[in-house]
């Protein structure tokens, strides 16, 4: 019989802490949460200070059976759920469930899984914290009496199905919002002049900057044309030449939201995906003679901080591996956010000296990619900064100014390791310029007008909108990812080329809501009560007060909604084709993996079809089938013949309309890095790449 008994939340997380603790220790996974709100009513009594009725959920008898057992035999129960508010409240949930005093030393927690945390933490058990447990059942019970008295509301007025919530009605606000700015936007024209100079043999660019000293915008081709004609002759005079210093700094190491953002930016990782493998790094691989290690400290963060030990192990790291020169040197604290709870570090590796090419054999692709991310971000973040020699030249004839601009790499410093994505911008290059002094004279090349129109704001990727949240308080690390997924999963948006846009439906719900409920969509309202469930959580605010105050006006508006707002009805989009089954008109319908084509009698015929788009290619085994673009239920895009199944033909790169010009078989367009490249699928025939 074990002496102790350890509960956490996963089998995975279980078996490496379990080789830590020795003997003694007995470790048995809860599978999360053992109770919670029953689904079939809103288990809220709102009269009695909104006491919530928790439940054991379903298909967790068993496991809640076996851990009593367990329990019965050990002389203590420590309870090692994950260091967050969610955490806590497991462990609260399972010390009534198991009988355990709330006020003994039954709490541990550990920020990353090694053996020394792991140890460390049991040296120090300590109560469960009720603040912590409040702020999270505060955020349950708000959810709960949104959610389970909006969504059948919405049922009833608009269609089965859907839902509303307090962070995914605000997301889905903030995309419509981009889209209404989109379409209301008037390019504006605007005009650049860039030339080719030569300095002997030596050729640089340059942009039209001014005239007489001053910065001037070119606003159409008249204004263009006037400049161009007052250049005379072809040589320019250097009159100004400008050198700098410039020093770059590191990014910090991976906040939740940072991972998701440059996951999503430098991986093509969707949120939810870049979550589940980072908590599989967390909970620990399998190292061969090392046994299971956690990799990475827990991935459920907001703060940038990093404990001494990771810093000076850190730091013996780059001086072995880059050099004493490349170590940072007074290194400054990031600033605390006024949002950012702080409560444990910033994702990190567990070792700094575990570099990625040492766990090839052991990680699958996509947790070796993910932990490369995290471990050059951490390393690179310990790092001294870059130092850049910038030169700025203005070159002058008859009063024009044309500006060249020029960097090197003078010290690469952090970015010897890592430099930090971008969304929708260029990564900085290098552009060296000639040795330019005053005085000198250069000739032109080449003078190259273009005519440019303005762009409206981007659509939110998922990236962007993550960070967007996190900007406007909305929301906590740990409701980013199935935030993004339930929007989509309830067709309030769709994803287009890796961008949010809105659907019709998601239109009606918005209208709706802002109609009737404008609060849940209000963004300084919903970061006001993620202020306020700090505040609980700080032991500040009582949590049934925040609840309470939330709670009048919201009712109000509830029964105000029930009685005036009218059903909406959605009607189907007629495809063009009828059914071949029935002979009645097809519509689009909308599912969980998008837009699809239904016959409108519905449910007499059940016919359903994919929305293909032809491409223009015969499919080349058949000979009589054209190829269609299609996805598949992961939305990636693939290729095949119209009438599958008779034809089987495949491919997941995009068959093109000409034959090879050696074998005649089938071209393709393969995607490489830099660009499309043209390929047989027999032969070795290949054209150059396009970008």
């Amino acid at each position: 019989m074990s002496d102790y008994l350890v509960i956490v939340e996963s089998p995975a997380k279980a078996k490496t802490i379990e080789r830590y603790l020795g003997k003694k220790y007995k470790v048995k996974a809860s599978m999360g949460h053992v109770r919670d709100l029953p689904k079939s009513q809103m288990g809220v009594d709102v009269e009695e200070n909104f006491s919530p009725k928790y439940i054991t959920i379903r298909g967790k008898g068993p496991v809640l059976k076996e851990l009593k057992t367990a329990a019965k035999k050990a002389k203590k129960v420590f309870l090692a759920a994950d260091p967050d508010r969610e955490g806590e409240a497991i462990a609260w949930h399972l010390a009534h469930s198991l009988d355990i005093d709330l006020d003994s030393d039954c709490r541990v927690v550990f920020n990353e899984i090694t053996k020394d945390a792991i140890k460390e933490s049991f040296k120090h058990p300590r109560a469960i914290n009720m603040d912590l447990v409040d702020a999270q059942q505060a955020r349950r019970i708000l959810d709960r009496l949104v959610g389970y008295n909006i969504s059948p509301l919405l049922w009833k007025k608009v269609k089965k199905g859907l839902s509303a919530g307090r962070v995914q009605s605000v997301a889905v606000r903030l995309i419509i919002e981009r889209e209404k700015e989109i379409n209301a936007f008037q390019p504006e024209e605007y005009w650049t002049i860039d030339a080719e100079f030569l300095k002997g043999k030596e050729v640089f660019e340059a942009s039209f900057y001014g005239l007489n000293g001053k910065k001037l915008e070119l606003k159409n081709e008249d204004e263009m044309k006037e400049i161009v004609n007052q250049i005379q002759g072809n040589s320019f005079q250097i009159t100004k030449v400008t050198k700098k210093e410039r020093r770059r700094n590191p990014s910090p190491p991976f906040t939740t939201s940072s991972l998701q953002q440059e996951a999503a930016r430098k991986l093509n990782f969707r949120a939810k995906k870049t979550m589940m493998i980072a908590q599989q790094l967390y909970e620990g691989i399998d190292l061969g003679k090392e046994g299971t290690v956690g990799l990475i400290t827990y991935m459920r963060t907001d703060s940038t901080r990093v404990s001494d030990t990771a810093k000076q192990e850190a730091e013996s790291y780059i001086s072995e591996k880059y050099g004493q020169e490349f170590k940072a040197s007074n290194k400054k604290e990031s600033k605390k956010q006024g949002n950012v709870q702080d409560a444990h570090e910033a994702i990190r590796p567990t070792s700094a000296f575990r570099d990625p090419s040492s766990l090839k054999e052991f990680l699958s692709r996509d947790q070796l990619r993910l932990y490369k991310l995290i471990w050059e971000r951490f390393i690179a973040s310990q790092m001294s900064q870059a130092i850049m020699d910038t030169m700025s030249v203005d070159l002058t004839n008859n009063g024009l100014i044309f500006r060249a601009n020029g960097s090197k790499v003078k010290f690469p410093g952090f970015m010897k390791v890592y430099v930090e994505g971008q969304d929708d911008q260029v990564e900085e290059k290098n552009r060296q310029l000639p040795d330019l002094k005053e005085g000198d004279s250069v000739l032109t090349k080449d003078i190259n007008p273009a005519q440019h129109f303005t762009q409206p704001p981007p659509r939110y990727t998922e990236a962007r909108l993550v960070k967007t949240l996190e900007e406007l308080g909305i929301g906590r690390p740990s409701t980013y990812a199935p935030t993004l997924d339930t929007i989509q999963k309830r067709g309030y948006v769709a994803l287009e080329n890796k961008r949010f846009i809105p659907t019709e439906l998601g239109e009606i719900v918005d209208e709706l809501m802002k109609e009737f409920f404008p609060q849940i969509l209000d963004v300084e309202f919903t970061a006001k009560m993620e202020h306020n469930l700090d505040e609980i959580e700080e032991g500040t605010v009582n949590w049934v007060k925040v609840i309470d105050e939330f709670y009048q006006d919201f009712a109000k508006r509830l029964e105000k909604a029930e009685n005036e707002m009218k059903e909406v009805e959605i009607k189907d989009e007629f495809v063009g084709i009828d059914c071949e089954e029935c002979g009645s008109p097809m519509v689009y319908k909308m599912g969980r993996y998008g837009k699809f084509m239904a016959c409108s009698n519905f449910p007499d015929c059940r016919n359903t079809k994919p929305i293909v788009k032809e491409i223009g290619v015969k499919c080349p085994t058949c000979h009589e089938g054209n190829i269609v673009e299609r996805k598949s239920k992961k939305k990636r895009v693939f290729y095949g013949c119209d009438r599958y199944p008779e034809c089987e033909f495949l491919s997941w790169d995009k068959p093109i309309a000409r034959k090879c010009p050696k074998c005649e078989s089938l071209l393709i367009e393969k995607r490489l890095k830099k660009g499309v490249q043209v390929q047989c699928v027999q032969c070795d025939y290949k054209e150059e790449p396009q970008q």
